[in-house]
């Protein structure tokens, strides 16, 4: 985790940067009228600042923050991603979700206190698991209607209550090809603030290659060799490194 102090300003839901000597750099101040502050740890290492969104100040560029992965080293990145989580969280808990009321802000954690019943709301986060399923040297890969042209990529899906992850991923692909898989192994974890995920990876088997399509869930999803991939999600996404693993031969 990057320790040194860095401060994310937002305008709507997007990162600000500045133009300096032709390249982009993190908007640094200063923040006269921000609506919202917060830092998310006590060694000081980040702070989410949000201006109004028609105090873009001059010279300054806003970027959403998949526009800004291209900009910064992916540490920085990362951070800016759990800035924009924890934003998210302050928008959508100002109100009780059991009773209404209007809650209050705790600075000791990250939660939002209802006065009235005492309910809690921490940061939302959602488990995912996200899994490369391999028969030989072919990889499964599928297309939702959302993708871009042409691209496909590994199947995932939400855990769901009581579920073990290895039970998610043999539920998930099941559920969207109709093939069982087999030899689960874990192979990474990414959060992902796209808006408040936790993509866990995994490599898994099979000895079936007829797929039964689910078309509620996916538009196609078809078998590839290595050597004619279809275009793949960039290298932003735990995905891509998926992919890229099954490329290496390595499985992990």
């Amino acid at each position: 985790m990057p320790t040194v102090p860095r401060r994310f300003f937002v305008c709507g839901r997007k990162l600000l940067f500045r133009a300096k000597a032709g390249d982009l750099h993190l908007y640094d101040g200063p923040d006269a009228g921000a609506l919202y502050r917060r830092g998310w740890d006590d060694l000081g290492v980040g702070e989410v600042v949000l201006l109004a969104d028609e105090a873009l100040p001059a010279n300054c560029l806003a970027l959403s923050l998949r526009q800004a992965h291209a900009h910064l080293p992916e540490p920085v990145w990362m951070q800016a991603g759990r800035a924009f989580q924890i934003l998210g969280w302050w928008r959508e808990h100002r109100f009780c979700g059991r009773c209404g009321e209007k809650t209050e802000e705790r600075h000791e954690e990250l939660a939002m206190l209802c006065p009235a019943c005492g309910l809690r709301s921490y940061p939302r986060l959602a488990p995912a698991v996200i899994m490369a399923v391999t028969n030989g040297g072919e990889i499964l890969l599928g297309r939702a209607r959302h993708f871009p042209d042409g691209m496909y990529s590994t199947l995932a899906g939400f855990v769901e209550p009581g579920e073990t992850l290895e039970d998610a991923v043999r539920r998930e692909v099941f559920e969207e090809t109709g093939i069982t898989v087999e030899n689960i192994r874990y192979f990474g974890s990414q959060p992902w603030p796209f808006p408040h995920s936790l993509m866990i990876g995994f490599a898994a088997e099979t000895l079936e290659r007829a797929i039964r399509l689910n078309y509620q869930e996916l538009e196609d999803a078809r078998w590839f060799p290595m050597d004619a991939l279809p275009p793949l999600p960039d290298k932003i996404s735990i995905a891509r490194r998926l992919i890229d693993a099954f490329l290496a031969g390595s499985g992990r």
